[in-house]
């Protein structure tokens, strides 16, 4: 398309979940007690690991960090999006949607390497447990938190530019499916790109899926490979349901989040793609950070255990 035919885009329009008040109030109070239980939930465990020490260990060290991770992905879409619910005109200036692209996207990246790292140090803890504390060092911890913040900022900084220096105009969006989740929750932003940036549109979304979604998904499956063989050397059935207990938390965590990233990247388009991918969408940046605090609580005996002794001195101090 010629240069003089374009024309500059200065923001986007979003076409919003609902136009009825009644859903529109439902809605609002539904995404702001997700959100207010995101972030008490979050800070919770995040305080909790902080103050006791038996739970100052590799394993909570970076569940902390996952934490952290959740509370910050939540934070960069839903006050937005409480916002334009009932806004008459819902909208984002482009750098705002960049911005927020860039903020969701890199937080998203960490969560899917710090769990790479997790699941690494569950393969130390099961394959290795007389080394476990050896080389699972203060030293490395910090190396394997700092990595996946440094790999999501080069992928995400790299996305977010190629992506925003493609043309924009039109209705829709006519690229790739994507660009509709890590652009803005699950308002759609009503955009077509041009015919012809498609390649550069393509690298754009390789440099941010394939690092992300195939690196640490492979070390996420070669781990828990090495560890299922290790568990099935085991001679005694309850010392399988053991090893097996210590990575149910961090499974279950996993599949919830790979599951949906492979609805979003994989799966083919149906025919009401808009008003299913609405929910995939809600629950994806929405919640998805809330659910974290409650899986590594309730299947995990070691946080519930410090819960109880926090909670049982608090009553001992209140009741003397």
């Amino acid at each position: 398309m010629a240069d003089k035919n374009q024309t500059a885009v200065t923001g986007f329009l979003f076409v919003g979940l609902t136009d009825r008040l009644h859903q529109q109030v439902g809605l609002f109070v539904m995404l702001l007690f997700i959100y207010l239980v995101t972030l008490g939930g979050n800070l919770g465990m995040i305080t909790l690991i902080w103050i006791d020490p038996r739970l100052h260990t590799p394993m909570y060290f970076f569940l902390s960090h996952l934490s952290f991770v959740d509370i910050c992905s939540s934070s960069s879409i839903a006050p937005k999006t409480l916002c334009d619910i009932f806004a008459e005109k819902k909208g984002i200036s482009f750098m705002g949607c960049a911005a927020q692209m860039w903020f969701f996207g890199l937080f998203v990246a960490t969560e899917c390497f710090l769990l790479a790292s997790m699941a690494y140090d569950r393969y130390m803890a099961i394959c290795k447990p007389l080394l476990y504390t050896l080389i699972m060092s203060q030293r490395v911890c910090v190396q394997l938190v700092a990595g996946p913040y440094a790999m999501a900022l080069i992928s995400t900084m790299t996305h977010t530019v190629l992506t925003f220096c493609l043309p924009f105009c039109g209705r829709y969006m006519a690229i790739c499916k994507p660009l509709l989740y890590t652009l803005i929750m699950s308002q759609k932003v009503c955009v077509q790109l041009v015919a012809g940036p498609y390649a550069m549109a393509l690298i754009s979304t390789m440099t941010h899926t394939v690092p992300i979604g195939v690196l640490s998904g492979l070390i996420i499956t070669i781990s828990y490979v090495c560890i299922l063989v290790a568990i099935m050397k085991i001679q005694t059935a309850d010392g399988r349901r053991k090893a097996f207990s210590t990575c149910s938390s961090h499974l279950a965590a996993v599949s919830i989040l790979y599951g949906t990233l492979f609805y979003i990247y994989v799966v083919p388009d149906s025919g009401s793609f808009l008003d299913i991918n609405k929910v995939i969408s809600l629950f994806y940046t929405v919640v998805i950070p809330m659910l974290n605090p409650p899986i590594y609580s309730l299947r995990n005996k070691e946080v519930k255990d410090a819960f109880k002794r926090k909670f049982e001195r608090k009553k001992f101090l209140i009741g003397s």
